[in-house]
């Protein structure tokens, strides 16, 4: 039995899909029951927000748990099972818990280093838990996670690296155009989630004489409008379709909107122009450099230069990997031990069984025996059984817990802690074959 997660995100899946695939409380309830239904599968808690569903699961084999994860999926949302193939991901085993905790610790997120997704986690756990379709695996698997999660928060500089990647795309885009701030300059803003609002505060830090905000929910371009105004950066809104239009009068576009389809292309640019597209999947058509004052920054090659940059952002990503590898390695220790937890019962039963047996044949053979008498020879007999098997089932765990490959010899002398036995190293002097000893000089 192994932890299975299959899901799909922003990263993997247009919006329109994950829209579809997106669950309240009900239909997450009725998904989990509906997974541990399946001959399968024994435990399951759901995922779901906005930017990702992913479904957790204790399997028997791996490809009828995918199978019937994919069933489930498709009975509940309606989506073929073909176009669930082409977006969804899988991870079984030590990977499905990495990946689970790089998405408790917001590694995964749009924003790296976003504490939200924490609360969504625990959140999915607790309701699992409640509704009864959460076992010791996933029990473990989920408390290692939020641990793994506030871990890298309070032990890295995570928490920033959501902003620095917005400040990043921004001294990227004042190098290019050869300003030290947006001082006399006007931006435009697409959307109005989390990378969108840091977009529009650090554009204000810096400078910028007035932002325009479109978003495909115009109340929350006005809220960021809103919030725009009081900071002290003047802010107007303008539908999502009247964008190309906007364009047509800014110095600097920021795109952060995670849409199915891209929200520029170059049919949409009038002249020259500074892009910045802060969103996975990409918002920004590549394309769109070719013409000629055109320029373009993206989260991909933000997020490969803040890895390799050596600053604080850098570091702390490397910090929270090796806390998510430190983590993991833990728990594939522990679910090791706790998969030869059963046989080492099985192993003392039988003990206990056999010697018990054999106690109950010596009772008969020796009837006139005083019960004084059998009871310390009882006592004996379960004393040896014990210190013999002491070693065995402390060193069982170990060996589960490092995961070593041993021989038989040395499985057999680690078990029953075995001396080592000598080896020498004299040469045993062996007679000559009676064909060679007439040649002897």
């Amino acid at each position: 039995m192994s932890v299975l997660v299959v899901g799909m995100s922003h990263r993997s899946a247009p919006v329109a899909l994950l829209e579809r695939l997106s669950m309240d409380a009900d239909v997450q309830h009725g998904t989990a029951a509906a997974l541990v239904a399946r001959p399968s599968l024994s435990e399951a808690m759901v995922i779901s927000t906005c930017n990702r569903l992913e479904v957790y699961v204790v399997a028997n084999a791996f490809h009828a748990g995918v199978e019937d994860v994919l069933a489930v999926l498709t009975e509940i949302s309606g989506v073929g099972v073909t176009e669930l193939r082409r977006y969804l991901y899988v991870r079984y085993s030590d990977a499905a818990a990495e990946h689970m905790f790089t998405v408790a610790s917001g590694l995964d997120s749009m924003v790296v280093g976003e504490q939200q997704i924490i609360g969504q986690v625990r959140s999915a756990y607790v309701d699992a838990v409640e509704r009864g379709t959460v076992g010791p695996n996933l029990h473990s698997l989920a408390q290692m996670a939020l641990h793994t999660g506030k871990r890298v928060h309070s032990e890295t500089g995570i928490d920033d690296s959501g902003a620095s990647m917005v400040t990043a795309a921004l001294d990227e885009a004042m190098d290019v155009m050869g300003v030290p701030d947006f001082s006399g300059k006007k931006a435009l803003v697409l959307g109005a989630g989390a990378m969108s609002s840091l977009a529009a505060t650090h554009l204000g830090k810096r400078g910028v004489d007035s932002l325009v905000i479109a978003n495909r929910t115009r109340d929350r371009a006005e809220r960021l409008a809103q919030h725009s105004i009081e900071a002290g950066v003047p802010a107007e809104v303008v539908d999502f379709a009247d964008r190309t239009e906007a364009m047509g009068g800014v110095d600097i576009v920021v795109s952060a909107t995670a849409s199915d389809e891209y929200t520029v292309t170059p049919a949409d640019i009038a002249g020259p122009v500074m892009l910045a597209d802060l969103s996975l999947p990409r918002d920004i058509d590549d394309a769109v450099t070719d013409i000629e004052g055109v320029h373009l920054v993206n989260i991909e090659s933000l997020h490969e230069h803040i890895r390799n940059a050596g600053t604080e952002d850098s570091r702390a990503l490397r910090e929270a990997g090796d806390i998510i590898d430190e983590e993991v390695k833990l728990f594939s220790s522990e679910q090791r031990v706790r998969g030869v937890a059963p046989a080492v019962t099985r192993l003392r039963r039988n003990a206990a069984e056999i010697s018990g047996q054999e106690l109950q044949k010596l009772r008969t053979r020796l009837p006139d025996m005083a019960e004084e008498d059998f009871e310390q020879v009882e006592r004996t007999v379960r004393r040896v059984v014990d210190k013999l098997l002491h070693a065995p089932t402390v060193k069982i765990k170990e060996l589960a817990a490092a995961s070593e490959t041993v021989s038989v010899e040395e499985a057999v002398t680690e078990l029953f802690g075995l001396d080592q036995p000598a080896v020498s190293v004299e040469a045993q002097r062996l007679p000559l074959p009676e064909e060679l000893r007439g040649k002897e000089k």
